[in-house]
């Protein structure tokens, strides 16, 4: 199977090509670094794919992501869908914004894309816009997908929670963890045994 893995920051960057270093492996896996953000996402990744040239079956985004109550830092997250937080749009108006995305993950969970750094406020407004109880939020996922949809590429999304704002971490509690967990080898075993 061969891999494109989409990593957002820096960080994501340097730590999956590390965590890919002198490893033998059954897939075979290139990696991008995007960007922070929704365009940025899709852009890089659609721009990543088409220079590809057809050789990618798969995307693989991974790296870190807020959770909701219920979830420890430090966990890692395989979610099964993928949709935006922040579109206040009626739901048939604009589908492609609204609708989920299916992911190859095997968690019953949900990872939540928009433009904001979340904290514990917009968690409760998306809780009750949105009817949920657990979640992941990130900045890129839903944007990577549909970028991976021009290409009709399965996506699976790999991410370790970082921060849980509801219970009063920021960005620089974001921050702390991220310094002090960097092996990513964790990822490139789950995508490894993923079928």
């Amino acid at each position: 199977m061969k891999y494109l893995i989409v990593a957002p920051t820096e960080r994501e960057y340097s730590n999956i090509t590390q965590a890919l270093e002198g490893r033998t492996l059954q897939n075979s896996y290139s990696v991008v670094r995007t960007g922070v953000g929704k365009a940025l996402a899709a852009a890089n990744t659609a721009l990543a794919i088409n220079r590809a040239d057809g050789e990618i079956d798969r995307v693989a985004i991974v790296g870190y992501a807020a959770s909701t109550i219920g979830r420890e830092r430090g966990d890692i997250v395989a979610p099964r869908v993928a949709r935006y937080h922040d579109c206040r749009i009626p739901g048939d108006f604009v589908p492609e914004l609204t609708e989920p995305y299916p992911l190859l993950g095997h968690d019953d969970a949900v990872v939540w894309t928009g433009d904001s750094f979340v904290d514990g406020e917009i968690i409760a407004q998306i809780k009750e816009r949105y009817g949920v109880k657990s979640a992941l939020f990130d900045m890129e996922s839903t944007a990577v997908c549909q970028a991976a949809e021009l290409f009709d590429l399965p996506v699976v999304v790999v991410k370790m929670v970082s921060d849980v704002p509801e219970q009063g971490d920021t960005e620089h509690s974001y921050d702390e963890f991220v310094d002090s967990h960097s092996d990513f080898g964790l990822f490139i075993d789950y995508l490894e045994q993923l079928k």
